[in-house]
């Protein structure tokens, strides 16, 4: 059954097609000034299979946020997904090769984190929500198959254009 095209690029890819984890580029904009904005899709679960728990997103979120700027002043976003199985990354002008090496980087660190920052209640808006061992659990299984980040699709003959890691979305 066929589906209506949608505005926003994520609902126009076929979730039962893809083969998590994995990167891809969601969306890219060139600013009136020049700048490029690109949108990653960092899935770690399969959708519809399986999904982190909240305290692990939550922690990702505060870890990932707070460790990849020490990396970059070219981070505009990280924030999760509603369906608790990925995250989008929002970068200023780093293309995909930079950005994997960025986020290889930053689940590095966050492996060898001892606290999950601003997990309080001062600094955020649910302090006791948080788990960084499900966080690093999960970060671990994410990047134990790096090897994967950069297939999206999981059937063989799928074009650049519905899931490589530099698919340029439709308009």
């Amino acid at each position: 059954m066929s589906q209506p095209r949608m505005r926003v690029e994520s609902f126009n890819l076929d979730h039962t097609a893809v083969s998590a984890p994995y990167v891809r580029v969601a969306d890219r904009k060139e600013l009136p000034g020049g700048d490029v904005l690109i949108k990653y899709d960092v899935r770690l679960c399969q959708p519809n299979r399986e999904h982190l728990e909240m305290k692990a997103v939550h922690s990702i979120e505060h870890l990932s946020a707070e460790l990849m700027r020490a990396h970059t002043d070219r981070l505009i976003d990280f924030s999760p997904m509603g369906c608790q199985t990925g995250f989008y990354a929002l970068m200023l002008g780093v293309e995909t090769p930079q950005f994997l090496e960025l986020l290889e980087a930053t689940c590095r660190d966050l492996l060898e984190a001892t606290e999950v920052p601003a997990a309080n209640e001062v600094q955020c808006g649910w302090g006791a929500n948080h788990s960084l061992a499900a966080a690093q659990q999960a970060v671990r299984a994410f990047v134990e198959r790096r090897d994967q980040w950069e297939a999206v699709m999981a059937r063989a003959g799928t074009d650049s254009a519905s899931g490589s890691a530099d698919a340029q979305p439709a308009t």
